[in-house]
């Protein structure tokens, strides 16, 4: 397995973490991982932390790395959820949980507020705003949590829940990605 990306700073700063070579699984990013990170830099730091459609893991294994108190990585792939636990065995990280379940039966169960979620879902199949209303209307969210959300550039961002703020968005390459504040 020579996929590996590697964790930009914090506890694990430097570590390589292998990811499967699966069709449809790209991690995020370096340059777009620094960006959304100086973004969060205020609000990682004791968070709970839900990172759906985790595939590399590399978010929320940031996250942990920078001090973030609980994160959930959610993946449907066996495979990349065994290879999610080894990376967390590896680095010890006892406050990393691996579920495999599908983001909406997971999300259909009892709920727990996170103030951090990361959204990267498959490119081109319209998951991307169901999941965001489900996060908002099943309970999953802190009262002013922070939703990343990345999708393909060319997704219409039109039907994103009420009362939610857009606080910032970029685009590099074919992806957008962009910061939601609920309120």
């Amino acid at each position: 397995m020579s996929n590996k990306v590697k964790i930009i700073a914090g506890e694990w700063r430097g570590r390589n973490l292998a990811f499967p070579d699966i069709e449809g699984l790209r991690p995020t990013p370096v340059r777009v991982r620094e960006t959304l990170f100086n973004w969060l830099q205020y609000d990682v730091l004791g968070s709970q932390c839900l990172d759906l459609y985790a595939g590399s893991g590399a978010l929320g294994f940031e996250a942990a790395s920078r001090g973030a108190k609980n994160v959930v990585l959610l993946d449907n792939n066996a495979q990349v959820c065994r290879q999610l636990k080894a990376n967390a065995d590896m680095l010890n990280a006892s406050q990393i949980k691996i579920v495999q379940n599908e983001t909406f039966r997971y999300l259909s169960g009892d709920a727990q507020p996170f103030n951090l979620v990361f959204l990267d879902p498959p490119f081109s199949k319209g998951l991307a705003l169901q999941t965001l209303h489900w996060l908002e209307d099943k309970g999953w969210l802190s009262a002013t949590a922070k939703v990343y959300l990345e999708v393909e550039k060319n997704l219409e961002l039109t039907d994103v829940p009420s009362g939610w703020t857009l606080l910032k968005n970029k685009q590099a390459g074919m992806v957008m990605y962009c910061l939601f504040e609920r309120e």
